[in-house]
């Protein structure tokens, strides 16, 4: 076992070049996400998987998703395998492109901050991928989020929440809240906790995510210009369904998602 990290803070001097070629064509693929969310995803928005079979809809979003880590450089790798449709998954956070990550494996309905929903058309594509939005700091809209996350669930659809309620920094895990478990009691579907973890050569790599004081632009020009990485989804067991426990539930989904985290040597 090896807590080693890999830094990407030498200096690089293939990053002009990255830019050169990625910006144009993140500029091309942001079009098609424009083209896709106004045609498939806003006539499908509301298709389910049926006998474990993905909707068109829901491929292409993985599809768009992938497509999106590669031009950052980052490459989409799946390990262990997602539970069928509905499930409430729950993974760390470290930055804006953990949802992309994970919907490259699998498209889930995300709750995310309100203010997402006014970003200039990263809030509009959200929405047409069927991102719950909270208010952070408001009962009253975790209430109504909550109630959200319970009828998408028991309608067929995944749902992916971040228990955290916000980025860790430096790879450190923050303590995940319990209430949001009760989604899944409520809705009666499985929780299975997903490991989100970046890699060169096998060994974690701790500031892909959001650094300290880091805002998302500047978060989102450094990894645009990034050297290639392994972007790793890990699918782990799920957490057994305990209605007095909630607070177990959020601890054993921490332990395992840290637990995956970990640098192994052989």
């Amino acid at each position: 076992m090896s807590t080693d990290t890999v830094s990407a803070q030498d200096r690089d001097f293939l990053r002009p070049l990255r830019y050169f070629w990625r910006i144009p064509l993140l500029l091309l693929h942001i079009v098609l996400g424009v083209f896709l969310c106004a045609g498939i995803l806003s006539w499908n928005r509301h298709v389910v998987m049926k006998d474990g079979r993905e909707p068109f809809a829901h491929r292409v979003i993985r599809w768009w998703s992938r497509v999106l880590l590669r031009i950052f450089g980052l490459r989409s790798v799946r390990i262990g395998q997602p539970l069928r449709d509905p499930v409430l998954f729950v993974a760390n956070h470290t930055s804006w492109i953990d949802i992309e990550l994970l919907h490259s494996q699998r498209a889930a309905c995300f709750v995310a901050k309100a203010e997402i929903a006014s970003w200039p058309l990263v809030g509009w594509l959200a929405a047409s991928g069927g991102t719950i939005f909270h208010r952070r700091g408001s009962n009253h809209s975790l209430a109504t989020v909550m109630q959200v996350m319970v009828d998408r669930l028991r309608g067929g659809r995944s749902v992916a929440v971040f228990p955290e309620g916000g980025t860790g920094h430096n790879g450190v895990m923050r303590v995940f809240h319990a209430r949001i478990f009760q989604a899944a009691l409520d809705a009666e579907v499985p929780v299975q906790p997903v490991a989100l973890r970046f890699a060169r050569a096998g060994r974690r790599v701790v500031d892909a995510g959001f650094r300290e004081h880091e805002n998302f632009m500047q978060n989102f020009l450094r990894l645009l210009g990034e050297a290639p990485l392994d972007a790793e989804v890990h699918f782990l067991e799920p957490v057994p369904a305990m209605p007095d426990a909630r607070r177990r539930m959020a601890e054993l989904s921490r332990e395992r998602i840290a637990a995956a985290l970990e640098d192994r040597t052989a």
